[in-house]
């Protein structure tokens, strides 16, 4: 029996790398990194809610300054400006225990709207040359202790027909509201998949959504919550030919921690 498709649309995935606490570069004779903060995970306490990050070198010599950078679990630059870390004994400010010891600490304020999942920093130093070298980094878990609520999908905009053309794709636009509890962030993938007339599921499925703004994928405003997408109806010309009937769409949103969103179905037909 053949299967039939409908769908073209492109997927893109993105990878991160399962590092633990790493030196990145110790290679440097003016200098070593002989530590790195080191705490697995971190949870969320309302008046508590800093990390500190710590590095400590052999020597300070050749080093001008040390910042650091947090990576959040898809891989963007948490803070807007680099953490500038300090060996100044200011531990009520710094998070730094003793002055001059070569451990350069700082603290960031953690928000309990960051969503779970594994965050990174990366340790760099200034040397005399001016030259930022990525020194160490270290991973955590992060816990916003939040409990975790599914999301839900509502408001699906679809058309109930469409009709093919002799020559001409028809392009078919769908979208649909997301919400989850826990925050945009916590959404990590938004799809439907397709059942053709006779019950045989699509191959292409699941067929993602976007909330990224791009006219390609039919979507107005990136981030307002709103996932969209374009399917390409063939013309009556394609090999092999579109079924003509009634389709069955099924809509879902999965978050972070795996939880999956009421299902909203909606029938098509093509003819």
């Amino acid at each position: 029996m053949k299967i039939y498709l409908i769908f073209l649309i492109p997927l893109f995935l993105w990878g991160c790398s399962n590092k633990n606490n790493e030196v990145i570069d110790n290679g440097i004779t003016s200098y070593q990194v002989i530590n790195v903060s080191s705490f697995p995970d971190f949870l969320f306490v309302p008046g508590d809610s800093s990390i500190v990050a710590s590095v400590t070198f052999n020597s300070s010599a050749g080093i001008k300054s040390v910042f650091a950078n947090i990576i959040d679990p898809d891989e963007n630059i948490l803070n807007s400006s680099p953490v500038q870390l300090y060996d100044d004994g200011n531990g009520p400010l710094h998070g730094d225990i003793t002055k001059g010891d070569n451990t350069f600490s700082n603290k960031y304020p953690f928000s309990q709207s960051y969503f779970n999942g594994k965050y990174t920093i990366q340790y760099y130093l200034v040397n005399s040359d001016d030259n930022a070298v990525l020194v160490a980094e270290h991973n955590f878990i992060y816990d916003n202790n939040i409990a975790d609520i599914a999301p839900v999908v509502s408001n699906l905009v679809a058309p109930d027909t469409v009709s093919q053309l002799d020559t001409s794709i028809v392009p078919i636009n769908v979208s649909i509201a997301v919400f989850d509890s826990n925050g945009a962030g916590d959404i990590q993938t938004v799809y439907f998949n397709s059942f053709l007339p006779d019950g045989t599921p699509s191959q292409q499925n699941p067929i993602i959504m976007f909330d990224d703004g791009d006219p390609n994928h039919g979507d107005a405003i990136a981030g307002d919550g709103i996932y969209s997408t374009i399917v390409k109806l063939p013309s009556k010309q394609s090999n092999p030919p579109v079924p003509l009937g009634t389709f069955r769409w099924e809509f879902q949103a999965k978050d972070r921690e795996k939880k999956t969103s009421n299902i909203i179905i909606h029938n098509i037909v093509i003819k």
